[in-house]
C-alpha cells in the first residue's frame, strides 16, 4: 500500500481478497463495527429527511448484510471512483450560505455529504437494500467532522470515501467513528464505540 499526496493506492484485487479471507488480529475481531445505543441525528440531516421524506422511512423487513462477491466488490469500487470523479467539492457555506445543508449533488457539486448522498442513491437504483447503506459520521485526520458511507456486508464494514481513492474495510481508514444511521430506520442514527488504539490520536467524540 502506498500513501500518495494523501491518498492510499493499492489494487483492487488485493484488497478484495485481504477482505474475503486474509484478517489480521485486529481485523479477525473487529470487523464490524460495535454500535450501540441513540445517537443525536445531524442537523443537515433532518433537513434532508424533511426534504425526502421517503429516503427516511423505516425498514419493513430485517436489516440486510449483503453476501460480498468479487462482482459486488467490483461495483462498489465503480460506484465509488465514479461518483469520486463528477462530484466537485465545495462547501455548503459557499453553496447554500449555510454551515450544514445536506441534499444530492447539484451542477456537479457538494461537499462529503452530497458524495455520500449520490453513492447511497446510485447503489440502491442497483439492487442494493438501502440498510446495508448507512451515512456514517466520522472525525478525520485534522479532527474535523467528515461523512462517508458504510457498507454491511458478511466480510465486515466497508467504507466508500471522497478522500480516499479506495475502499477499505472500517479499521483499515485513518477515522475516529462517531455515530450512523440506524439499520432499521434511517432517520435515526447510533453511537459507535470506536476503542481502537491505532486510529488517529487525541480525538474525541
Amino acid at each position: 500500500m502506498i500513501n500518495t499526496s494523501n491518498r492510499l493506492v493499492t489494487g483492487a484485487a488485493t484488497i478484495f481478497f485481504v477482505i474475503a479471507g486474509t484478517f489480521t488480529a485486529e481485523a479477525e475481531t473487529g470487523r464490524f463495527m460495535n454500535v450501540h445505543g441513540a445517537a443525536s441525528t445531524p442537523v443537515g440531516h433532518q433537513g434532508f429527511c424533511r426534504e425526502y421524506p421517503d429516503e427516511c422511512r423505516a425498514n419493513r423487513g430485517s436489516p440486510v448484510v449483503v453476501r460480498l462477491t468479487e462482482g459486488l466488490w467490483n461495483e462498489l469500487l465503480a460506484i465509488n471512483s465514479s461518483v469520486n470523479r463528477r462530484i466537485r467539492p465545495v462547501t455548503d457555506a459557499e453553496l447554500y450560505g449555510v454551515e450544514e445543508y445536506w441534499t444530492y449533488p447539484r451542477n456537479g457539486t457538494g461537499d462529503c455529504e452530497e458524495y455520500v448522498l449520490e453513492k447511497q442513491r446510485e447503489l440502491v437504483s442497483r439492487g442494493w437494500p438501502r440498510s446495508a447503506l448507512l451515512i456514517t459520521v466520522v472525525k478525520d485526520r485534522n479532527n474535523a467532522g467528515h461523512a462517508v458511507l458504510t457498507v454491511r456486508t458478511d466480510k465486515g464494514d466497508i467504507i466508500l470515501d471522497n478522500q480516499l481513492e479506495v475502499v477499505l474495510p472500517w479499521y483499515s481508514t485513518p477515522y475516529r467513528y462517531v455515530k450512523r444511521q440506524s439499520a432499521k430506520n434511517p432517520a435515526r442514527w447510533a453511537r459507535i464505540s470506536d476503542t481502537r488504539v491505532s486510529t488517529v490520536a487525541s480525538i474525541g467524540n
